[in-house]
C-alpha cells in the first residue's frame, strides 16, 4: 500500500512506486470501449504519477461489451456465426467467444437480436425476434460448451425468449394447432408449449446469464411498457405486447410449472430473462456482479489504493450507474477510495460525492466542454481527467 507523504506542491518526494492504482471503467456507449476507456486512464495515471503501479481491468454490466470483457480474462478465442437476426429473414455474422479449457461459451444476445442491428425506420418489436440468440446456443453447445455466459443487453425484441426457445426446437401453437410465427405480438395467440423436441443438451449445461436490470416480465415495470417504446413500439404496441406476455407466462406457468412473472430481471432484453429462466434452467446475476467474480476484480482491489472507473452516463434516477454501483459497493467494503470519470452526468456533481466511497467524480461534458467535443476525442478528456483526479486525490492514497 501506498506511504504519506508522496506528494507535495507538485512534486513528487516519496515512493509512488509503492501506491497501486486499479482502473476499472465500463465503455462510454458511442464513444469508446472499455479497454480503450481503461488505456487512456492509464496513460492519465502515468502522466500524473509515472511509477504508479496500475492494473486494469475493463468490465461491462452484462449488456454489450460482456465479450470483450471476458474474453481475454478466461483465455479463449473469438468465433463467427451466421444466425437469424432480428427481423424477419435477415441474417447477420454474430460473434461469440469459447474457451476450449473450461468448454465456456461467452454469448451476447445483443450479436444475434440486438438493436444496433435493426434501422431505426424498420423497428418493430412486435415481429422481432430472438431465435438467432437460440442458434448461438446451439452452436456453443455444438462446439462441446458446458458452461454458458450469456449478455442480455441492448435487445431489439419483446418476445419474451420465445424466438431463442423455438431455435432449441420448443414447439408453440395456436387453439388450431398451428405453429406460431416468430415475433412478440404471436405470442396472443399462444395455447400450448410442447418441450420434447427440445435440444436436451441445456439440461447438462450451467447458464449463467448477465442481466443489467432488475424488471419483471409484465405490467406498469415489465418488458414491454419501460422498453417497448425505445424498439419502436408505439402505446398500442405496449397494451398489445405487455398481454401477449402475460398469456405467455400463464402457459409457461401450466407447461414448465415456474413462475416466471415477478423474478427480478425476468423482464430484460424484452423478457429474454423469463426465457431462459423457463426453458433453460438458468440462473440470472446483476451484471456486474458477474463481470467482477470472473475478472478477479477482488483479488485486485486488495492490492488498490485507489480505484478509477467510470462510464457514459450516470442520472439520479440509476443514482450511481450499473458499473459505478458495482464497483463503489466492493470498494466500500474494504475502505478503498474511488474516483470517476463520466461522460456525462444529470444532476448536480455535489449529489454523486461523498457517499458510498465515491471520493471525486470527473465529468467529460461541462460548461467548457460541449458534447461534440468530448465525443470527437474523448481519449484525450478522459487522460486528462485522470491525471487531474489522481493530483487531486493524493491525500486519499496516502494516508
Amino acid at each position: 500500500m501506498a506511504r504519506a507523504g508522496v506528494y507535495e506542491g507538485g512534486q513528487t518526494i516519496g515512493h509512488e512506486s509503492d501506491i497501486a492504482i486499479l482502473i476499472a471503467p465500463d465503455s462510454y456507449k458511442g464513444s469508446v470501449s472499455a479497454q480503450e476507456a481503461a488505456e487512456a486512464m492509464r496513460e492519465g495515471v502515468r502522466d500524473a504519477l509515472p511509477a504508479a503501479r496500475v492494473v486494469m481491468i475493463p468490465l461491462s454490466d452484462g449488456g454489450e461489451g460482456l465479450l470483450s470483457v471476458l474474453l481475454p480474462t478466461l483465455g479463449g478465442e473469438v468465433c463467427k456465426t451466421m444466425v437469424s437476426g432480428p427481423l424477419p429473414g435477415q441474417q447477420v455474422e454474430a460473434r461469440w467467444g469459447y474457451v476450449e479449457s473450461s468448454r465456456t461459451a461467452i454469448v451476447e444476445m445483443a450479436e444475434a437480436a440486438g438493436l444496433g442491428l435493426v434501422p431505426e425506420d424498420k423497428r418493430d418489436p412486435l415481429i422481432t425476434t430472438t431465435f438467432g440468440v437460440g442458434e448461438l446456443i446451439t452452436h456453443a453447445l455444438d462446439r462441446g460448451a458446458r458452461t454458458l455466459f450469456i449478455g442480455i443487453g441492448g435487445s431489439a425484441t419483446n418476445d419474451g425468449g420465445a424466438g431463442m426457445a423455438q431455435a432449441l426446437g420448443v414447439r408453440l401453437r395456436d387453439d388450431a394447432g398451428n405453429i406460431l410465427p416468430r415475433g412478440g405480438a404471436a405470442l396472443l395467440r399462444l395455447t400450448s408449449i410442447e418441450m420434447k423436441g427440445m435440444d436436451q443438451r441445456i439440461k447438462e449445461a450451467t447458464i449463467l446469464v448477465a442481466c443489467d436490470v432488475r424488471n419483471p416480465l409484465t405490467g406498469p415495470e415489465g418488458a414491454s411498457a419501460v422498453f417497448g417504446p425505445q424498439k419502436g413500439a408505439s402505446p398500442g404496441d405496449v397494451a398489445l405486447l405487455d398481454a401477449a406476455l402475460m398469456n405467455y407466462h400463464e402457459i409457461l406457468q401450466e407447461t414448465a410449472h415456474i413462475d416466471v412473472q415477478q423474478v427480478a430481471g425476468s423482464g430484460a432484453a424484452g423478457g429474454l430473462g423469463a426465457g431462459l429462466l423457463a426453458f433453460c434452467g438458468a440462473t440470472l446475476r446483476p451484471g456486474i456482479d458477474l463481470v467482477l467474480d470472473q475478472t478477479g476484480f477482488d483479488a485486485a482491489l486488495a492490492k488498490a489504493d485507489l480505484v478509477l472507473t467510470g462510464e457514459g452516463r450516470i442520472d439520479d434516477q440509476t443514482r450511481y450507474g450499473k458499473v459505478l454501483s458495482g464497483v463503489l459497493s466492493r470498494a466500500q467494503r474494504r475502505g478503498i477510495p474511488v474516483a470517476a470519470i463520466v461522460g456525462d452526468i444529470n444532476g448536480k456533481r455535489s449529489d454523486f460525492v461523498g457517499a458510498e466511497g465515491l471520493v471525486d467524480l470527473a465529468v467529460l461534458v461541462d460548461e467548457h466542454t460541449a458534447v461534440h467535443e468530448a465525443m470527437a476525442d474523448a481519449l484525450l478528456h478522459i487522460r486528462r481527467k485522470t491525471a487531474e483526479l489522481v493530483l487531486r486525490l493524493i491525500p486519499h492514497i496516502t494516508a
